[in-house]
């Protein structure tokens, strides 16, 4: 299991480090609005720990793809894609899917961050709100290891070839029942970094595509073509 992020336990020199990496990285980001009407309210008072983590896989599902839109639009640039982050900013992938890094996670979410008078980290929390702020964490704390599923890709790219040609054959077949099995028992194998049950990995996310319907072979299909790198 790969080290989670505490904070509480760095040294001071190595906090002020990460702090003003995350600061030298985040620049004049101007935050960029989230559409969260798809996620139930929350209160006003701001809350210290995730609330979409346990409130059910429709909801939690919302939050995640409204979480994808919103660290895209706002936080990317500086985390880095898939929240992979290139160095100068925290990865915070690591971060754990826990009150603690909940905390951490939404105080400077909600209030960014300065330094010597200058906004390294916009604040966030007035602009975009609390659904936006935990729809985010919920997206970020469900990335996959992706050291754990490079080792499926032969595997990804078989059941991606065997839906698209049950897709052109546009009939239901027994055989899409057996790929959807099979990616069930990789994504059960993925890992997340931060601790988080379950990792929104390709193969989750096109296992729950599969259903009965000829339709759903193209579009697991798709999403694992768009996930997997292309092949030398």
């Amino acid at each position: 299991m790969k080290p989670r992020l505490r904070l509480e336990s760095l040294t001071p020199f190595a906090a002020v480090l990460l702090t003003a990496g995350m600061a030298l990285a985040h620049g004049d980001v101007a935050p960029q609005p989230v559409n969260t009407d798809a996620l139930p309210d929350v209160g006003e008072e701001w809350l210290i720990e995730n609330p979409y983590r346990d409130m059910g896989d429709d909801v939690w599902s919302a939050a995640i793809d409204i979480g994808s839109s919103g660290y895209n639009q706002n936080c990317a640039r500086c985390h880095g894609l898939e929240v992979v982050s290139g160095g100068l900013a925290p990865d915070l992938r690591f971060l754990e899917a826990e009150e603690f890094g909940d905390e951490w996670y939404v105080e400077r979410f909600q209030n960014g961050y300065t330094q010597n008078g200058t906004t390294m980290m916009p604040a966030f929390g007035e602009l975009l709100g609390q659904k936006a702020a935990w729809a985010i964490r919920t997206y970020i704390e469900t990335r996959p290891d992706q050291d754990t599923i490079e080792g499926f890709y032969p595997d990804l790219r078989d059941a991606r070839d065997s839906l698209a040609s049950l897709a052109d054959a546009g009939e239901a077949s027994p055989e899409a029942e057996a790929i959807k099995e099979q990616l069930v028992e990789i994504a059960s194998q993925v890992e997340t970094l931060s601790g988080a049950p379950i990792a929104d990995s390709i193969a989750f996310r096109a296992a729950n595509q599969i259903s009965a319907e000829p339709a759903s072979y193209k579009r697991a299909a798709e999403t694992l073509t768009v996930g997997l790198p292309v092949a030398h």
